[in-house]
């Protein structure tokens, strides 16, 4: 009788974790263009941070484990007085990034944001810088966190273009944690080889379920649970530090590894070298919070606002043509129970504009939507189609478009014109336009936590590409601080 045995014989690492590794460990970054986008994408996204920090659900979240524990050199969180452990710091920062939806966001086979990995960057980095300073050595500087920033977008991103995750049930947060563990790692003066272990580590966690971006459980957890990833990677990284063993063929381990278990025994589609392609074409949320697939529907339905605004009960239906990707997530009929559930709602960050001329995150609060039959109502005159065309264009990549196209009928047989925007504002084809947009959005965010002055002391460190570069990340951080 013959019996089934392990071979315990330790293989050499997983491709993809050793590409990983020697992108992170050995690559230099030479594109402008990437350091360029991304300072922009440090000034969104801290500013988003900012804005956050007026949502009490978010607030309660801040702060350490054990209330008024002090860490000695810990790092800081932008607008608030903590100092903490820094993956304690990581959490609270990725918390505040991701809670209003309003950072930045890649779309491929799978989608997410790119610059939750900051949460663990900036976290690790001032932590890193304030130690170095005590100890009489030299700190990071910002353009460390620039480097780390981009390879980070580019590990997720990469990992995202032809692999949907969400497909097999699992939730992008899985790429922050995986491309939060390689940078930081790195940060902390890991090799090659410990770049490997650590994120070995952060795959063999798993993954969690997207259970809560979709109906009938979408709520908060969606908009902290970046905060948890990055937050993680920190912890994965430091173990790994302190010599933690890694897990080689944690991808490719018949029935115990992460191919098998989690990705129907597929191996991960990865055609494409890492280089900074995906910082060079993220795409911004400049000037709506809402949900990217839902961003161009927003723009046609402030578009549409003076023509509807005041014949709203003369409205029959509203026929909205959309791409396959905004259908099968945010597309949603029913009660819609909090905040998080609005905003994943095509129709309502559709009816909110129409009515209002504009969408704000305040109007995702129980007390607007309740206060506001009118937009449930305009909800159930919603019709959702598919354009092939806009479906096939948001996967191409000289395209990557993100379509919407709306019209509205009326009782009396007359219509609007078929109002479409494909590209939003915030993506790569009109950067000319939307880079004004978000300085004005950023100096908007920096007023609700500081000074004007201190306002525009920040701003203008944060628009001199050299000298921000060249400033220690201890200094950075001190300027958000609020004592």
């Amino acid at each position: 009788m013959s019996m089934n045995v392990d071979i315990n014989e330790r293989p050499a690492p997983d491709a993809l974790l050793v590409k990983i590794a020697d992108y992170v460990a050995n690559s230099e970054i030479h594109s402008s263009e990437a350091y360029n986008t991304a300072r922009n994408c440090l000034m969104d996204t801290l500013g988003c941070g900012l804005l956050a920090l007026r949502f009490p659900e978010c607030t309660k979240h801040l702060g350490p484990i054990v209330p008024g524990t002090t860490v000695r050199h810990g790092a800081r969180v932008p607008g608030t007085s903590h100092e903490l452990d820094p993956v304690m710091a990581a959490f609270n920062i990725g918390c505040i990034i991701r809670w209003l939806d309003y950072n930045d966001t890649w779309l491929a086979a799978e989608w997410g944001h790119p610059s939750d990995n900051l949460g663990g960057i900036l976290a690790t980095a001032d932590y890193l810088s304030r130690v170095a300073v005590a100890e009489g050595k030299a700190p990071l500087t910002m353009r460390d966190v620039l480097t780390a920033m981009i390879k980070a977008h580019e590990i997720q991103g990469v990992l995202a273009l032809e692999n949907s995750y969400n497909r097999v049930g699992l939730d992008h947060v899985l790429l922050v944690r995986v491309a939060s563990t390689a940078v930081v790692t790195k940060m902390l003066g890991g090799s090659r080889d410990q770049i490997i272990d650590a994120v070995s580590q952060a795959w063999v966690d798993g993954c969690s379920l997207r259970t809560y971006r979709h109906a009938p459980n979408a709520g908060s957890r969606k908009s902290w649970a970046a905060g948890d990833a990055t937050s993680r990677a920190v912890r994965l990284a430091m173990i790994t530090m302190k010599g933690e063993m890694g897990l080689p063929s944690v991808l490719t381990a018949p029935q115990w590894g992460f191919y098998d278990v989690q990705f129907k025994g597929e191996e991960f589609k990865v055609n494409q070298a890492f280089d900074s392609y995906v910082m060079e074409n993220v795409l911004f949320k400049i000037s709506f919070p809402a949900e990217f697939h839902a961003q161009t529907a927003v723009e046609c339905a402030v578009k549409l606002h003076q023509q509807v605004k005041d014949r709203l009960d003369d409205i029959e239906r509203i026929e909205i043509t959309t791409h396959e990707s905004a259908i099968r997530i945010i597309s949603k009929v029913g009660d819609l129970a909090n905040p998080a559930d609005r905003d994943h709602c095509l129709q309502y960050m559709i009816a909110v504009p129409l009515i209002h001329g504009d969408l704000m995150a305040e109007h995702y609060e129980d007390d607007f939507h309740r206060g506001d039959p009118r937009i449930d109502m305009l909800r159930e005159k919603m019709q959702v189609q598919e354009d092939k065309r806009y479906s096939a264009e948001y996967l191409e990549d000289d395209k990557r478009s993100i379509a919407n196209a709306i019209q509205v009928f009326f009782t009396d047989g007359s219509s609007t014109e078929k109002v479409a925007v494909e590209y939003p504002i915030g993506h790569r084809r009109r950067r000319q336009e939307g880079i004004p947009v978000l300085e004005r959005k950023f100096v908007r965010n920096l007023q609700t936590r500081f000074p004007v002055a201190t306002s525009q002391s920040i701003f203008e460190l944060c628009s001199d590409q050299a000298k921000l570069e060249s400033t220690s990340v201890n200094d950075f951080m001190a300027m958000f601080a609020i004592n």
